[in-house]
């Protein structure tokens, strides 16, 4: 069994600090405000629903298109869509990696905009579009012409996706979709959003969901309000459908099997999700460690206490047991179908993410009064990836998922 990570990694880990140094480095020191004491508000159009402001959303524009001119944007991608045929592992130790040197313009936490990007959508037009849908969609998405955002969960149903109450009837060559549609992460700058609507069968039955591209401008669809959460900005809309119409080829995927489209964006994010964590973790755990190290308190560094020790050394434990499991999943989803290794997926998610949100806090702890200041970044990192804890699968669904093969107690319907 060797642990080894694959040749060509930490030469293109070298390489890819090297880009950062050169080109967003010096394009992050012209635009503090985003980055330090000041980001949050920033960040926010306080006077627009909360949702980003556009100059911070045009910074993050303007580092995907150096990162995408350098090569590195469409890593991950298959080499017909310009991309680099980076494995899963591959991901998994350069989200990591990117994750670990802390806040800045290369792999900004709160909007998972980063240098190495995360493509599910342009995945999932991949697995499930025509070829026309294929020829529309994948450059625009990937040049930002086009962008969609996600539909499933509602006002009443979260993890419960397969008892949705948004519907989608058929008149004629035309589909028509009523319904509401809640935390429609950024529908404030997309030109569609994936609605998941029932189209056949009864509720809580897995068939019979149907995934629809629906123009943002599409008359009967309108964003009401924005979220403000407890990180800022939010772009997450609540989003009502009333009789909106949209034409036979709107659909994404097969007809009443929609929620094969939704699984395959939600394992996609998982794993690289599950990776930005450890990373963020691992920076936390080593702030933590060099300033108890250096901080002097009744004539001692604080390092020598062992009430300052231990919880950091169980850290320091856990976060090299997850890093296995990130990669050890990664790995398998490299070979087998993502549904074969949903619960590897899951198990690597949920840990990382508790992970981080115990690091984030403990680093806070260490630190004493700065560390709860804004002039360090653990509450910006505490505050984002709380939220993982319940998006992308409650992390009581993703054990849910893994008592099920465990304990091979039928098909689950959950997401």
């Amino acid at each position: 069994m060797d642990f080894a990570l694959p040749d060509h990694l930490p030469g293109l880990l070298a390489e890819m600090d090297a880009f950062i140094e050169a080109e967003i480095k010096p394009l992050e020191r012209e635009n503090l405000q985003y980055f330090d004491r000041r980001r949050e508000f920033a960040r926010t159009d306080l006077d627009n629903g909360g949702v980003p402001a556009r100059e911070w959303e045009d910074l993050l524009d303007e580092m995907r298109r150096r990162a995408d001119a350098a090569g590195w944007l469409r890593y991950g991608l298959p080499s017909q869509f310009g991309g680099r045929d980076g494995t899963n592992l591959d991901m998994a130790v350069i989200r990591e990696h990117l994750a670990h040197k802390g806040l800045g313009l290369h792999n900004d936490l709160q909007d998972e905009s980063s240098i190495v990007g995360n493509f599910p959508q342009v995945i999932m037009m991949d697995r499930f579009g025509t070829e026309a849908q294929k020829r529309d969609w994948i450059e625009a998405m990937l040049t930002g012409q086009r962008s969609m955002a996600f539909g499933l969960t509602e006002p009443n149903h979260g993890s419960d996706a397969t008892w949705l109450e948004t519907r989608a009837e058929r008149h004629g060559d035309e589909w028509v979709i009523n319904g509401a549609k809640r935390w429609n992460t950024g529908v404030h700058r997309a030109t569609h959003d994936l609605v998941f609507a029932r189209t056949s069968g009864d509720p809580g039955q897995a068939v019979g969901i149907t995934a629809f591209l629906v123009p943002t401008d599409a008359p009967g669809f309108e964003v009401p309000y924005y979220w403000w959460t407890f990180n800022m900005p939010s772009d997450h809309g609540e989003v009502v459908l009333n009789d909106v119409r949209v034409p036979e080829d709107a659909v994404l995927g097969e007809v009443d099997h929609g929620l094969e489209v939704g699984q395959t964006f939600l394992h996609e994010n998982r794993i690289r999700q599950a990776a930005s964590s450890l990373g963020a973790a691992q920076y936390c755990i080593d702030r933590a460690a060099t300033y108890a190290g250096e901080r002097v308190v009744f004539g001692k560094p604080l390092s020598v206490n062992q009430a300052v020790q231990w919880p950091l050394a169980e850290l320091q434990t856990e976060a090299q047991m997850v890093r296995l499991l990130v990669y050890y999943a990664a790995w398998h989803l490299d070979r087998d179908h993502h549904m074969e290794v949903s619960d590897k997926v899951s198990m690597a998610n949920y840990r990382a993410n508790r992970l981080v949100c115990e690091a984030a806090d403990r680093a806070m702890q260490v630190h004493g009064g700065i560390g709860y200041s804004r002039h360090e970044p653990f509450e910006h990192i505490y505050r984002h990836h709380r939220r993982y804890r319940i998006t992308e699968g409650a992390e009581e669904i993703q054990i849910r998922r893994v008592a099920q093969r465990m304990l091979k107690f039928g098909r689950s319907r959950d997401t």
